[in-house]
């Protein structure tokens, strides 16, 4: 491998330190930015190819630093809570979309060519009610979160018309697995869940329980990271990562109770603003540019996480 390294933004957090493991064990070199405002320390090993850059995307110098002598760029690094969004549009604002763009600028002055692009399902708002979302379905943000999140797939379109970047776009739906962090009230759904779960604390549900989503396995996803990274080429605009499958909140729980013979207290809350019912992918174009083969079930990515197989 060549000595330059890849920059993953975010790299310490939830997504970004399970795709630092696997560049590390096919022989890359990474350099991680992470202001650890979510991230961590502990999620990145001590390796001799490994660099951690303490420092924010919001900054545009600390960023041009980072780019300098990569190889290519993986920019996970956002406020990735709808609900921060909604509380602080600016704060999110800063590192959601200024950050997107500091990305571009230092990478069109570095004159790095290929980014992957963690956007998200938020765009299509309550646009994919009862069917599967395809890329055409209509933006509806319904939130500051999924309006930068929109707006900074648009900057990357226009930096790969005007300067020559590769940018590979995924619309992430909903990814779990290890080191989603419970303990934030912004986590992933299922991490919570199956963390209070464990602990025998009653589980707070907001809405009826029968809103949907399709959820990925980590891994599975950092597959398909790896593919964006070294495939000569990627396909122009955005991509959904899912698998086209819809569970509801309540299976989800009814999984968890079977996998740990029962579940504690569930109470239901009021809907959150900015929440959107249902949501599930249409991966037609994901499985015309890139392999996912034999992803991981609901059932064994959920065994996994909790330690049980």
């Amino acid at each position: 491998m060549s000595d330059s390294p890849i920059l993953v933004t975010g790299g310490a957090g939830f997504i970004g330190s399970n795709l630092v493991d696997v560049l590390l064990a096919r022989g890359y070199a990474v350099r991680v930015l992470d202001n650890l405002s979510t991230g961590k320390r502990d999620n990145l090993p001590s390796h001799p190819r490994l660099e951690l850059r303490i420092g924010d995307v919001a900054d545009a110098d600390t960023v041009s630093a980072a780019v300098a002598g990569c190889r290519a760029v993986v920019h996970l690094a956002a406020v990735a809570s709808v609900q921060a969004s909604v509380e602080d549009p600016l704060g999110t604002h800063r590192s959601n979309l200024i950050g997107t763009l500091n990305v571009c600028e230092a990478m069109r002055k570095a004159g790095v060519r290929r980014v992957v692009f963690a956007s998200s399902a938020a765009v299509y708002g309550n646009n994919g009610e009862g069917c599967a979302i395809d890329e055409q379905t209509a933006k509806a943000p319904l939130t500051p979160y999924a309006a930068d999140k929109l707006a900074s797939e648009h900057y990357l379109d226009f930096y790969r018309r005007q300067h020559g970047l590769e940018p590979a776009i995924f619309r992430f739906f909903n990814i779990f697995g290890p080191r989603q962090d419970p303990s934030s009230p912004y986590s992933g759904v299922i991490s919570i869940f199956t963390e209070r779960a464990r602990a025998g604390a009653p589980i707070s549900v907001f809405g009826d329980g029968e809103q949907t989503r399709d959820f990925v396995y980590v891994a599975d996803l950092v597959t398909l990271l790896m593919q964006a990274l070294e495939q000569v080429e990627v396909p122009p605009g955005a991509v959904n990562v899912g698998l086209g499958r819809a569970t509801s909140l309540n299976q989800l729980l009814g999984d968890i109770g079977e996998l740990l013979g029962g579940l504690p207290e569930v109470r239901h809350l009021p809907a959150r603003a900015g929440d959107i019912r249902h949501s599930r992918a249409d991966i037609g174009k994901l499985l015309a540019h890139y392999r996912l083969e034999q992803p991981v079930a609901m059932r064994e990515g959920l065994a996994r996480l909790m330690g049980l197989g």
